[in-house]
């Protein structure tokens, strides 16, 4: 048992890894120091002790990290970031643009930005209120402001990194001087973010830093949280204990629900957030593959360093499905074929990307056919396999040492052949009981249960389901006595109602208080959770005034904007006002952490 178990500790998960993490690093003077520090607070002495002056304090900058992220890749940059800038001696702040707030921006003076792009060109969700107000009418003049961008994106979007490119343009129209020109990174961005880093630190080695004020700076901390043993550069091979199918038969889709252990990792997380998984390309994708390249498995081929055959290449380490502008390049150079060399006019942004979605590696190969391909040269025009994320459908409060998802597996045919998801038709078609996978925990901070017994509103269709099974079974698990309503959409009632007799369960024992459910083909005229919530209007508004937390899990092109536009018709409606005083009030509560969305 860890002093996190004891009970009574009332603080979070997040915050105990920082107070263990830190009072590893202290000799015993700095403990005893700390020790007083702590007793002056809960004695009332509320002023901290003021950190030591720099020597050159008087005409050092002050420095900041922003980062603003979906998935938590920003995040771990940031962390890596200050990391990196706190080894060489200089102090920093760090912080998310979820909790920032925008107007000091006017009080910064060196600013590093890391930022990911959502969907076509969007900031991350919960960035969106930085956003509004940088590139609004009340954002100051940054005339006093150093800043550089790193951007982060998925290049086979038309929109490629747009979020930063935005920040980057608007920070330089509001009289800010880059440090640095920005950085782009497609989804390997392991590699240019950190020459990145270490390229900026070693800009600003170069200068004086000022310490700031512990008051100011919640985030910059001389010894940062250092990873956990187990992350996405070193996974937890974790075995699959339960892989089964959760729909009725006769069902127009396929659901499964997986169990990982987690046995032995030492990995925890919390009710809302991911599980990464490093799955393997399609052995079936790879054989026909390769030979539509007449290429050997057995083929080897050096690459960094490793020495690699070419089906443990293009099975276990690389993208083989999504094309990218970088093969798209490769390929026209090798076929030279007209069509492939048009696509890479500036002038054809939107007729590449549309060509990339709609035309896999595969289709390409077959469609421009090429003799002689070099392996090697080959596999450089690839882009390294990423983890998929699943929203965990478990509390380790309720199932210790386990990881549970609830899993659609991708299916679709493309150019008259079937496909599949990588990591969903693995899971689906191709995973055993006792087989092993590379795991990891993704933290999800803006998406959580309220710290209080505060009323929650949990919206999602299909997969979108599961992390609310999470949140009853931690509630359920504490004791919480919060109240809980639940909209949830799918196809069919008879076959559909995804943990239906859990669901069921709770409401009888009053652990869930509502449910409100919509199964579209069950009716001519189809039902979607937005339209039971608009039924709901009055009370759903009620629980909102009384302080409800309001979820939002599931398909970010159609669930999350019509959900959106169904909260903001409820409020104009019920509190008698405008649309725009309406949609003041959902993105207050955005601000206040209250709304939260999980959405992919």
């Amino acid at each position: 048992m860890t002093a996190a178990d004891l009970p009574g500790n009332p603080l979070t998960l997040e915050q105990w890894r920082q107070v263990d993490a830190l009072t590893r690093s202290l000799d015993p003077l700095q403990v005893r120091w700390l020790s007083g520090y702590f007793a002056g607070l809960d004695a009332g002495l509320r002023q901290p002790h003021p950190l030591p002056a720099s020597p050159s304090a008087g005409n050092a900058r002050s420095l900041t990290i922003l980062y603003g992220t979906e998935t938590g890749n920003a995040a771990d940059l940031a962390r890596n970031l200050q990391s990196a800038i706190v080894d060489t001696g200089m102090t920093c702040t760090l912080a998310d643009m979820a909790d920032y707030k925008p107007r000091n921006l006017a009080q910064e003076q060196d600013l590093l930005v890391i930022v990911s792009t959502y969907g076509e060109g969007d900031p991350p969700q919960p960035a969106t209120g930085f956003f509004e107000f940088v590139e609004g009418r009340k954002a100051p003049k940054l005339d006093q402001l150093r800043f550089a961008v790193l951007a982060l994106g998925d290049s086979t979007y038309e929109f490629y990194c747009e979020a930063g490119k935005r920040l980057d343009r608007r920070f330089e129209d509001l009289g800010a001087e880059r440090l640095a020109p920005r950085v782009d990174c497609d989804v390997d961005y392991e590699e240019p973010a950190e020459a990145w880093t270490k390229a900026i630190v070693a800009q600003l080695g170069a200068e004086p830093r000022s310490l700031p004020a512990a008051a100011d700076a919640p985030g910059s901390l001389r010894n940062p949280v250092p990873p956990v043993a187990y992350d996405k550069r070193n996974p937890f091979q974790a075995t699959v204990i339960e892989n089964i199918p959760i729909v009725g038969r006769g069902s127009s889709k396929e659901t499964r629900h997986v169990e990982f252990s987690l046995a032995g990792s030492g990995l925890l997380y919390e009710p809302g957030d991911a599980l990464g998984i490093g799955a393997s390309n399609d052995p079936v994708l790879v054989a026909t593959l390769l030979e539509a390249l007449a290429l050997t498995s057995g083929a080897e081929f050096e690459l960094k360093g490793r020495h690699l055959t070419l089906g443990e290449a293009l099975t276990h380490h690389y993208e083989i499905t999504a094309a990218t502008p970088r093969f798209l390049d490769y390929w026209a150079m090798l076929s030279e074929a007209d069509a492939l060399k048009q696509l890479q006019d500036s002038d054809r942004a939107g007729e590449r990307s549309v060509f990339l979605r709609t035309h896999h590696i595969l289709d390409i190969v077959l469609r421009f056919p090429v003799r002689g391909v070099m392996a090697q040269g080959f596999v450089s025009a690839l882009r390294p396999l990423q983890p998929r994320l699943y929203s965990l459908a478990s509390s380790l409060a309720a199932a210790p040492e386990e990881a549970h998802l609830t899993v659609a597996p991708l299916r679709y045919s493309l150019h008259g052949s079937e496909r599949s998801g990588v990591a969903s038709g693995c899971l689906a078609d191709r995973v055993e009981l006792d087989t092993t996978l590379p795991v990891y925990i993704q933290s999800n901070p803006h998406f959580r249960l309220p710290g209080d017994d505060a009323p929650i509103v949990m919206i999602g269709a299909g997969t979108g389901v599961a992390p609310y099974r999470a949140f009853l079974q931690d509630r359920e698990a504490r004791g919480c006595g919060g109240k809980s309503w639940l909209f949830f959409g799918e196809r069919n009632f008879r076959t559909d109602f995804l943990y239906q007799t859990e669901w069921q369960t709770w409401l009888k024992e009053g652990r869930l208080d509502q449910i409100d459910v919509a199964f579209s083909r069950d009716r001519a005229d189809k039902v979607y959770v937005q339209h039971r919530m608009k039924e709901r209007a009055r009370d759903l508004f009620a629980w909102l005034e009384e302080g409800a937390h309001v979820y939002v899990c599931g398909d970010a092109a159609n669930l999350a904007p019509d959900v959106h536009q169904a909260l903001i018709d409820i409020v104009a409606s019920e509190a008698h006002t405008s649309h725009e005083a309406a949609e003041d009030y959902v993105r207050s509560l955005q601000a206040d952490h209250r709304y939260q969305r999980d959405v992919y």
